[in-house]
């Protein structure tokens, strides 16, 4: 007996250490979050070699959203090399951890053929993540290589709009019947094969598949055999409908904590479910999108080649230069006095800069507060006299400061006068654009978090140029 429980305890101390070096050898990240360049350049040996063991040693055990850091990691060349040498060990749900322009790339070189038969072993909300993009030739052509059931129920899901609960919903899930007993229920999950690899919640339907309920999995685990579904389930109550876009859906999730939801058609029918990592993609995606909009690049990615990235930045670029002209134009209504004092040529971009970074931070907060319906109309008033207080109280704060320094700068307290009123009219002017460009965007149906950078910015600029160079022209004019 001691020597087995010594020999236990030894067992015990070189497990941990054991467990380290396997961490170890499989960790692929450096301290700062990217992959490690020894790894990079291993990979990169092993690809150029062709050695598939050490590939598959190396790439197999990795998690996809690991995989899919490499993919983005490693040249385009590389990145084919790989899939081909992995064949079938290639896990295709890493491509839905990828930028688009890298998944139609490797999509794109693979036979239609290659790519119905990897997506048959992935969950229907990854393959429809992959299938959504690819023309409608390849996509008829894949599905048509698929069973009946399968095709089934993509073919439904991209029959929805994009952007929708349909889209990203799971078509699998356990459904029974509410005259079932729990221990039918039991057996039927342990007997049925072809059920989701994961899942929290079974949802009761009708005979025309219209959803009565649901059972948590606990639920079902504490109660007794012979009793009946419908004496335990709950009422669904936060059932999303398929084509609800996928931010409302999310906030739903957001607001009631949910783990999954069912969705439904528009017969209350069941058609699938909206799981929580499905919720978390569509919420950093969202997130993602309304940051690349406020700088005017759409939906660009790092993988775009140059000419896509052109021509995604090329128009608000455009946009902005129409603007720059206008706020140039209201500055040419005052040559005349920039001409009687070269000081104010010197100070005006100052009163401008000021107006268009604060108006910006109110844009942002305003932009970000509609996306998540934070803002409505019952509070919008509210809020916007918060915003027009606080730039009016910045609006005194620096202009204090600029005066003081102006005056003391060109050695005339006027002149820090001017340019202190300028700055308290254009600050409460940022203020006000602010909030109630996005609003009034918002309200007649336009993208706030497209168009109202480049509209506040104007607003700044030209309210900012004339307030302080009308002044002076003004103060001119007395002297």
């Amino acid at each position: 007996m001691a020597m087995t429980e010594s020999a236990d305890r030894e067992n015990e101390t070189a497990k941990p250490a054991q467990q380290q070096e396997t961490s170890d050898q499989n960790e692929i990240y450096g301290e700062d979050g990217s992959i490690r360049q020894d790894y990079l350049a291993a990979i990169g040996a092993a690809i150029a070699d062709r050695d598939v063991l050490f590939l598959r040693d190396q790439v197999i055990p990795l998690h996809e959203s690991e995989l899919g850091d490499l993919l983005e990691a490693i040249s385009g060349s590389q990145r084919q090399a790989l899939v081909a040498l992995l064949g079938d060990d290639f896990d295709f749900s890493a491509l839905t951890e990828v930028d688009e322009a890298i998944r139609l790339e490797i999509v794109g070189a693979l036979p239609n053929a290659k790519i119905a038969e990897a997506l048959g072993d992935l969950d229907s909300d990854d393959a429809v993540y992959i299938l959504e993009d690819l023309d409608e030739a390849d996509q008829r052509e894949i599905l048509a290589a698929l069973p009946f059931t399968e095709r089934v129920r993509l073919r439904r899901s991209l029959d929805y709009p994009e952007d929708t609960a349909g889209r990203r919903m799971q078509t699998e899930f356990v459904a029974v019947p509410p005259f079932w007993t729990v221990g039918q229920t039991i057996d039927y999950m342990r007997e049925e094969e072809d059920l989701p690899d994961h899942f929290s919640q079974i949802f009761v339907i009708d005979p025309t598949f219209k959803l009565v309920g649901g059972v948590d999995l606990d639920r079902i685990l504490r109660t007794k055999r012979q009793a009946r579904i419908e004496d335990v389930m709950e009422e669904t109550r936060y059932r999303i409908d398929a084509e609800m876009d996928q931010e409302e859906a999310a906030q739903l999730f957001e607001q009631y904590d949910l783990l999954s939801a069912a969705v439904v058609d528009e017969n209350e029918r069941l058609v699938g479910v909206l799981t929580i990592d499905d919720v978390v993609d569509v919420i950093h995606a969202e997130a993602d999108e309304d940051i690349k909009r406020l700088g005017g690049v759409g939906d660009e990615e790092l993988s775009d080649n140059i000419i896509s990235t052109v021509r995604s930045r090329f128009s608000w670029l455009l946009i902005n230069l129409a603007t720059a002209i206008l706020a140039s134009w209201v500055i040419s209504l005052f040559d005349a006095t920039i001409e009687q004092m070269v000081a104010l040529a010197v100070l005006m971009p100052i009163v401008a800069s000021m107006g268009g970074n604060a108006g910006t931070q109110t844009m942002t907060v305003t932009v970000r507060a509609l996306a998540t319906r934070d803002i409505d109309i019952y509070n919008a008033g509210r809020v916007i006299r918060r915003e027009a207080a606080v730039g009016l109280i910045n609006g005194v704060l620096f202009a204090a400061i600029i005066g003081v320094v102006a005056g003391l700068w060109f050695a005339n307290s006027s002149l820090g006068g001017i340019i202190a009123a300028a700055m308290v009219v254009n600050m409460l002017a940022a203020a006000l654009a602010g909030i109630l460009l996005p609003l009034l965007l918002d309200k007649i149906g336009a993208d706030p978090a497209i168009a109202s950078a480049v509209f506040v910015t104007t607003v700044t600029d030209v309210v900012g140029f004339f307030a302080f160079l009308g002044l002076a022209g003004w103060w001119l004019a007395l002297a």
